[in-house]
């Protein structure tokens, strides 16, 4: 996988700090978003804040982290998930991360967010 944007000591400080702010307007201000996943050891439910971009049936998030953050990897642990996008919360299913290289199918937003980092993709459920 590509290399992550931002440097990894962030993690720590958007986890405590960020995203407990953006995780109160992310789900009604796009193109914020938040993914719903569980734990992949404590079985906890947990809502991260995400940049997210629909297409149809699919939703594309950057992930300026990298591939190897906690939600990434409980989302593919589980294989499943949610999304609160819109003040709508959807299931999504199928979830992976895709290349630059594999990420040439994808509308334009995908594919320039892919330029610079990994992607998530996954499919929409009603």
């Amino acid at each position: 996988m590509g290399k992550p944007l931002i440097p990894r000591g962030m993690r720590s400080v958007n986890k405590v700090f960020t995203n407990r702010i953006q995780g109160v307007y992310a789900p009604y201000v796009p193109p914020l978003a938040v993914i719903v996943h569980k734990g992949r050891r404590s079985g906890r439910e947990y809502r991260t804040p995400v940049t997210a971009f629909r297409s149809g049936r699919t939703v594309i998030v950057g992930l300026p982290y990298g591939a190897d953050t906690d939600w990434v990897r409980n989302l593919l642990a589980e294989g499943r998930g949610g999304l609160e996008r819109l003040g709508r919360v959807r299931r999504v299913a199928n979830p992976r991360v895709l290349t630059a290289d594999e990420a040439r199918e994808l509308p334009s937003a995908g594919r320039y967010a892919a330029r610079y980092m990994d992607v998530l993709v996954a499919d929409i459920e009603d």
